[in-house]
C-alpha cells in the first residue's frame, strides 16, 4: 500500500492507481474515478478503525470521490447525524493536507433531523456545520438531498450560488427530484448566470430502473450532467448474498433484499448475474455495478464497503468489460 494504514501515514506518499480505478470521469470542473465510495456505513456499521481501512484501500485503488451526507446516519440508534462526515474528518486529518487536496468530497444537505427542506438559512447552515466535521473550508460537491417543493427554484438555487462565489462548494448537485423541478432549477441558472447543477444522485440499479429512467434520465442526457446511482447494489440485493428459498435475516437493509427477493424480476437478475458473474469469474457485485458504468449516461455508480474484503469486488467494476449479449441478458432480466 502507499499509504501506512495507521493515523501517521505519510501525508505526501503517492498512491498505486489501477488504470481501471484511475479518476477520467467529470463532474463540472472536477474528476473524478468511476466508482464513488459510499460513507453512509462510515460511524456506523463501520467503526473508525474500520473506516480508515476502507478509506485507505478506496484510495490505494486508484478510488478519489467520497460520497456522504450530514444525516448519516441519525437513523441508527444512538447516533444524531453527522457522524460520517465525523470519520473522514478525522480521516483527513489523519492522512493530511495533500490527501484532502488528491481526494472529492460530495455531502448535501436537506434531511438533517430538525432541519429538513431547502430553506437558504438552512441551506448555509447544513454546509458550515459539515466544513466543520469535515475539517475542510470548502466541500468539492455539494447535493440538495431532497427536493422541497415548498421553496421556490430561485431561493434555494441562489443560496447555493451564493456558497459557490464564497469558495464553500466547488460544484452543485441534486438527488431525489423530479425531472420538472431539476429542468426548473437549471433552466434558472441558465438565464440568471448563477452556478448550475452539474451532477445528479438517483436511486437506479439493475432493480429499480422506473424512478431515473424517462423524463429524468432525458433532462440528464440532454442537460449532460454527470450521474451517479445510489443504492447500486440495492442494499445488498445485487450482492448474490441472498438466494431464493433462503431466509433473509431481518434488518434495516435487509428487508429491502427480501423485497427484491419475492418477486419474479429479482430472482431473473440474479440468475443473470450468477450467469455473467460465472463467465468472468468475478462476484456479482462487480456485475451489477458494470452493467450500471454501461449506461449512457451514468458517470459513476456509488457503493459502500463496511470492511476492506467487501471492496474489491466494487473497484473490479470500473475494469470490467460485459459483452453486448451479456449486457442485453441483464437489461432483459430487470425489465
Amino acid at each position: 500500500m502507499a499509504d501506512n494504514p495507521t493515523p501517521q501515514a505519510d501525508a505526501d506518499a503517492g498512491t498505486a492507481v489501477g488504470p481501471a480505478m484511475r479518476p477520467d470521469r467529470t463532474i463540472g470542473a472536477l474528476t473524478v474515478s468511476p466508482l464513488a465510495l459510499g460513507g453512509n456505513v462510515f460511524g456506523w456499521t463501520a467503526d473508525r478503525t474500520e473506516s480508515f481501512a476502507v478509506l485507505d484501500a478506496y484510495r490505494d485503488s486508484g478510488g478519489n470521490h467520497i460520497d456522504t451526507a450530514d444525516v448519516y446516519s441519525a437513523w441508527a440508534e444512538g447516533n444524531e447525524g453527522g457522524e460520517s462526515e465525523t470519520v473522514i474528518g478525522q480521516w483527513l486529518a489523519a492522512r493530511g493536507s495533500a490527501v484532502r487536496d488528491q481526494v472529492v468530497i460530495a455531502t448535501k444537505a436537506g434531511a438533517f433531523p430538525g432541519r429538513r427542506g431547502l430553506a437558504p438559512q438552512d441551506i448555509r447552515l447544513s454546509l458550515e456545520e459539515s466544513l466543520r466535521r469535515l475539517g475542510t473550508d470548502h466541500v468539492d460537491l455539494f447535493y440538495t438531498h431532497y427536493d422541497d417543493e415548498s421553496v421556490e427554484v430561485p431561493d434555494f438555487m441562489a443560496t447555493l450560488d451564493e456558497l459557490v462565489r464564497e469558495g464553500k462548494v466547488r460544484e452543485l448537485g441534486a438527488s431525489n427530484i423530479s425531472a420538472a423541478r431539476l429542468e426548473a432549477a437549471l433552466a434558472f441558472a441558465e438565464s440568471h448566470g448563477t452556478a448550475p447543477y452539474r451532477a445528479l444522485q438517483p436511486h437506479y440499479n439493475l432493480v429499480s430502473r422506473d424512478t431515473y429512467e424517462g423524463e429524468l434520465e432525458k433532462v440528464a442526457r440532454d442537460r449532460a450532467l454527470a450521474v451517479l446511482p445510489y443504492y447500486a447494489l440495492a442494499s445488498g440485493f445485487l450482492t448474490g448474498k441472498y438466494r431464493p428459498g433462503e431466509e433473509v435475516p431481518e434488518g434495516a437493509r435487509t428487508g429491502k433484499a427480501a423485497r427484491y427477493l419475492a418477486t419474479d424480476r429479482g430472482q431473473r437478475v440474479l440468475a443473470a448475474l450468477s450467469s455473467v458473474a460465472a463467465a468472468h469469474r468475478v462476484p456479482e457485485a462487480s456485475v451489477a455495478l458494470a452493467w450500471l458504468l454501461s449506461r449512457p449516461t451514468v458517470t459513476a455508480p456509488i457503493a459502500s464497503a463496511r470492511t476492506t474484503d467487501q471492496l474489491p469486488p466494487l473497484t473490479t467494476a470500473a475494469g470490467l468489460a460485459l459483452t453486448e449479449d451479456e449486457l442485453q441478458l441483464l437489461t432483459d432480466a430487470s425489465a
